[in-house]
């Protein structure tokens, strides 16, 4: 078995069980995704290969924080933020109320995703806890099943939370 931590690349060319990882996690995508797009096909890196568009705009926290609407010239311009109003594509694996989770357009290594708030916060400091609980109580399931789809037997957790911990998207 491999781990999550050895790059996409390296991990096409080793010998896989009767699927390849990228076909498994297309299935395994097919089965969290509502809304029934198909898989990309059998040759299809599932990173930006595939488009499929978040169902649910971009709204109120809750507790009065709204993020991601036209106006707000920081969401405006924040890619995140254009995924979860359906204005950017994105390979989704998970949305709820709170958050989304999407492959990464750019993977550092197979199965690389993204759990991400649906609400527009610049770091975790201006994160509500209630929101970042949200998000935290999403691992167990998402890595479970994205360790399975690509047949790997760990993962990582990073969160960059500030340029110096290499943030590059302020949502």
């Amino acid at each position: 078995r491999r781990t999550a931590y050895e790059p996409h690349a390296q991990a096409t060319t080793l010998p896989t069980p009767k699927m390849s990882p990228p076909r498994r996690l297309a299935v395994l995508c097919s089965h969290l995704r509502p809304d029934g797009a198909e898989p990309p096909a059998e040759n299809e890196r599932p990173a930006g290969q595939q488009t499929v568009i978040s169902a649910s705009p971009c709204g109120d926290d809750g507790r009065g924080a709204v993020a991601g609407r036209v106006g707000d010239r920081e969401a405006e311009s924040c890619v995140f933020c254009r995924i979860i109003r359906d204005e950017a594509p994105a390979f989704k694996l998970y949305e709820d109320d709170v958050c989304i989770c999407i492959l990464d357009s750019h993977p550092l290594a197979l199965g690389h995703s993204l759990i991400i708030p649906k609400c527009h916060f610049s770091s975790m400091e201006v994160t509500p806890p209630h929101v970042i609980a949200a998000m935290c109580s999403k691992v167990p399931f998402l890595s479970n099943a994205i360790m399975k789809a690509t047949d790997c037997d760990a993962f990582n957790l990073v969160v960059n939370n500030g340029e110096a911990a290499g943030q590059v998207i302020f949502h």
